[in-house]
């Protein structure tokens, strides 16, 4: 079986769904970067990974360290864990887009953005989010309220110092507004970037950080691998997204931070750039947008 060859913590029972397990390991990077974007708490395949053992497992190929990264109050609590139990992860926390109209429906919103600012004040939190608007998943009324949660968070992350961690899904001019009305933060990281060379452009403009997962290697991605092309070198970082957003050719099987060099050997094909200088650069990126892990 193929699955035979991916680490050990992730390998599944020989009779499993081969559509559920987790692909092969790749071949080691020359030089260790980090994964901009993890859910070390969430679970596609077919087994369950303990976060030492998924670090473990990254490591191996070239991936020395991770953002894990908070979605609800439930998850935010257990980046807080996770980044005490393990020195190879920072944290990140935020109330989602497409959740923050449920806590408002619930009268919770401003409650949980409390807490929010209470977790992210731990120092290994280095970021809010992920934050942002989503018009695929979430439509009316529910906008209004992704609206202010947004700014919220914004706001968070400017008086805490904090990068912010943007989600944007077909919403690339309404976050950018957002943005230039409220006042982006020193440092802001479009997570799993989905825009085309004009919002590649933006960001080169504004000095903000634009995070390639696995997507940019999907055959239907040009607008992608465009937006990779002419992004300035300092702004470019490398996510999973996982367990999502698994790189090609195992588009849609679990993904997991191992995976990252998948992605890195593609951008370095976009880009033109030597693989051990692409590597280097994403780990000088990183460090620049979030800290030292030390």
């Amino acid at each position: 079986m193929c699955n035979s060859l991916a680490p050990a913590s992730y390998r599944a029972p020989e009779d499993s769904d081969p559509r559920k397990e987790y692909p092969p390991a790749p071949e080691p990077l020359p030089v260790p970067v980090m994964d901009n974007h993890t859910h070390l708490d969430f679970r596609h395949g077919l087994i369950e990974v303990a976060v030492g053992d998924a670090l473990d497992a990254a490591e191996a190929v070239g991936v020395q360290g991770a953002i894990q990264v908070g979605c609800d109050l439930e998850s935010s609590r257990f980046t807080v864990q996770a980044v005490d139990a393990d020195p190879r992860l920072l944290g990140a926390v935020a109330i989602h887009p497409n959740d923050a109209p449920a806590y408002a429906g619930r009268g919770e919103l401003e409650s949980a953005l409390a807490e929010i600012e209470e977790l992210a004040r731990h120092p290994r939190v280095r970021a809010i989010g992920e934050t942002g608007l989503d018009f695929f998943r979430t439509h009316g009324e529910g906008l209004v309220h992704q609206r202010h949660s947004f700014r919220r968070h914004i706001d968070i992350a400017k008086r805490l110092g904090l990068t912010l961690q943007i989600h944007d899904r077909d919403a690339h001019d309404d976050v950018v507004q957002v943005l230039r009305e409220e006042g982006a933060p020193e440092r802001v990281v479009f997570h799993c970037f989905s825009g085309g060379a004009e919002l590649a452009r933006i960001c080169n403009e504004n000095g903000w950080y634009m995070s390639f997962a696995g997507t940019m290697t999907f055959k239907n991605a040009g607008e992608l691998r465009e937006a990779l092309a002419i992004a300035e070198p300092e702004r470019i970082l490398v996510e999973t997204d996982s367990p999502f957003l698994t790189p090609h050719p195992y588009r849609g099987r679990p993904n997991a931070s191992y995976m990252v060099p998948y992605t890195v050997r593609s951008m370095a094909e976009v880009t033109g750039a030597e693989l051990s200088e692409l590597c280097s650069r994403l780990a000088a990126n990183t460090v620049s947008a979030y800290g030292s892990w030390d």
